[in-house]
């Protein structure tokens, strides 16, 4: 079991970072621009997300992988990115009733299936589930409640400001899960969070392509601008269930 351990601490100071980096205006333009596909039908599923989403649920792969002793880093990582998923979810729920645009509704499902595969680990590790009574918008982690009112705040203003903002939370969101993945050596943690980080990269592409059609810009607030460029210039993934 890897002992490494990163400071719970370098998480919330980059969520706390956010508020001062989230720009919608001061972005300046980069080579980074990658058009919807020309072919409509892949262009309509692009735009509007209309894929099918193959996350891992309850017990597609999770109960076929070995019980694993958790180190601290790993439960801290599950309670976490339980919550964090489904701030994802609530502000694109919230964005839905603000917006008729197809990709908040579709990708709001999208990550309700994320979630759940999150929870089901928990259960299979008996954890206490930090989300067990969600009430949408209510986070018990203080650092994801902020965050969860700036971003609503925030993606309220305007349609490019919904889809900026969706680009941010999966542009975090990858982000986490790549940090958490560094000090996580379980076999079906490893899985599902590999597989959760997959639809964020296919989120990110959907919101970034929105953003371009509607001529707006993205600079990515948590990736670097080289794995940002990869993910957003590379077609959606498709993968197996687990």
């Amino acid at each position: 079991m890897k002992t490494t351990k990163i400071a719970s601490s370098a998480t919330m100071l980059m969520l706390g970072i956010s508020f001062l980096t989230l720009s919608f205006t001061g972005c300046t333009k980069t080579e980074n621009t990658v058009a919807p596909a020309d072919e409509t039908q892949t262009k309509e599923a692009i735009l509007n997300y209309s894929f099918t989403d193959t996350i891992p649920v309850a017990n597609c792969c999770i109960d076929s992988l070995p019980y694993e002793t958790l180190s601290t880093d790993e439960t801290d990582a599950l309670l976490y990115m339980r919550e964090e998923e489904y701030l994802a979810h609530d502000v694109y729920l919230t964005l839905s009733l603000l917006n008729t645009k197809p990709i908040f509704r579709n990708i709001t499902r999208s990550e309700q299936r994320h979630t759940d595969a999150i929870k089901a680990l928990i259960v299979k590790y008996n954890l206490v589930d930090p989300a067990a009574t969600h009430v949408t918008g209510v986070f018990t982690n203080p650092a994801l409640q902020a965050l969860y009112t700036s971003l609503v705040s925030q993606g309220s203003a305007s349609l490019l400001n919904g889809l900026i903002v969706g680009a941010t939370i999966e542009d975090l969101d990858i982000m986490d899960l790549k940090t958490h993945l560094l000090t996580i050596d379980n076999q079906d943690i490893t899985a599902v969070f590999n597989n959760l980080m997959r639809g964020s990269r296919n989120h990110l592409r959907s919101f970034y392509a929105n953003i371009l059609f509607v001529g707006g810009i993205y600079t990515p607030q948590y990736l670097t601008q080289e794995d940002f460029n990869a993910i957003v210039t590379s077609k959606h993934e498709i993968g197996p269930g687990c």
